[in-house]
């Protein structure tokens, strides 16, 4: 029965990460208006399998780390108590967060799964140095440095593009090329190549794009396959550093002594249906409610969390995509008057709130189940 419960605590684990992460990585392209929805949804669900597929080379490390090992006692590792609370308790916050629209961690989530389990089983054995060290260090560290990198390196990245001669314009796309467009000094909107004045219905209509060609590639063509490069570069980071920390809760209990392969075909087929069916309000929350990102601000945004997540993953350190992500898009945020900063608060409220939550839920599961 426990097995059992620890198998569908932990599918749904996948699922609700999926739902609530899978969008992150195509968050920019979808808000910058590179890419509609459906399209989005299907690079991020594609970057994601892929990266869960290659997490099998680079996971050992991560599979200790979410078991528990070195956390709790050992004769608490691999107890199906322990590893179905710290799955319940996970699950139960990330798709609550989700339900809601905010961004928050399942890293985060099963960081306090862990330890509320472990609190609630042996409440003498918890390592607090390791947990310090080990987890709350790299999850406090990381959307820090991904939102200082991105602050420090937009202005100068803005300064290239500048002494390039690649000037930013806006344009509404009424075919291909898409027509630039001059501001009046009435705030209305003529045609700049007639002069005609125009009436658009809806903003998203328009767009900002570069002009200019670099080494003979117009310049617009080329940042948005390089955008949706490094989308795809974050979707799979975030397969290859979220896939493991799910799967590690079914390798420790050994269920059924079912092949770990099989075990990592179906969680990842989990969170890509999560993703598939469920991203959308977290979708509109990063893509439009935090700030408004032109091709190259996304691009900067997503190279410098894929780099740093990717990083991570190979170090076996457990950060959060979701924390330095959003971290990245907060740093090239502090830079334009258009983002929201309350909505920014509350979305850093959310990731506060959610250590202590999910290990609150955890050790009422680990209670529950007989702990």
């Amino acid at each position: 029965m426990l097995i059992a419960i620890l198998v569908l605590a932990s599918l749904a684990l996948a699922w609700a990460n999926g739902a609530n992460d899978n969008f992150k990585a195509s968050a920019t392209v979808y808000g910058a208006g590179a890419m509609n929805y459906a399209g989005a949804r299907r690079l991020a669900t594609l970057a994601q399998l892929a990266g869960s597929a290659a997490s099998v080379v680079v996971a050992g490390s991560l599979l200790a780390a979410f078991g528990g090992k070195g956390l709790v006692p050992a004769t608490v590792v691999g107890d199906p108590r322990f590893l179905a609370a710290v799955a319940l308790g996970a699950a139960a916050t990330v798709l609550l967060a989700t339900r809601v629209g905010l961004p928050i961690s399942t890293t985060h989530a099963l960081v306090g799964g862990l330890a509320g389990a472990g609190l609630a089983i042996a409440p003498t054995g918890l390592a607090w140095r390791a947990l310090g060290d080990g987890y709350f260090l790299p999850l406090l560290v990381s959307p820090l440095l991904a939102a200082s990198a991105a602050g420090l390196l937009y202005p100068l990245a803005r300064t290239v593009r500048q002494q390039l001669g690649i000037t930013a314009t806006t344009c509404v796309c009424l075919g291909s090329p898409p027509q630039p467009v001059s501001l009046t000094a009435e705030g209305g909107l003529v045609l700049r190549r007639t002069g005609l004045p125009l009436t658009v219905a809806e903003e998203e209509a328009c767009r900002l794009v570069y002009d200019g060609r670099l080494f003979g590639i117009a310049m617009q063509s080329l940042v948005d396959r390089l955008h949706q490069a490094s989308a795809f570069a974050l979707g799979f980071a975030r397969g290859l550093n979220d896939t493991p920390k799910v799967l590690a809760l079914l390798v420790a209990a050994n269920w059924s002594g079912v092949d770990p392969r099989v075990s990592l075909t179906v969680v990842a087929g989990a969170m890509a249906a999560g993703g598939w069916l469920r991203a959308r309000r977290v979708a509109e929350t990063l893509a439009h409610r935090i700030t408004s990102l032109s091709h190259g601000q996304g691009l900067l945004a997503n190279g410098i969390a894929s780099t740093l997540v990717i990083g991570a993953s190979l170090l076996g350190s457990p950060v959060s995509t979701t924390h330095v992500s959003t971290g990245a898009i907060f740093g090239i945020g502090a830079w334009s008057e258009a983002t929201d900063w309350r909505m920014a608060t509350g979305i850093v409220a959310a990731w506060v709130g959610t250590l202590p939550c999910a290990a609150l839920l955890a050790g009422a599961a680990a209670w529950s189940l007989g702990a």
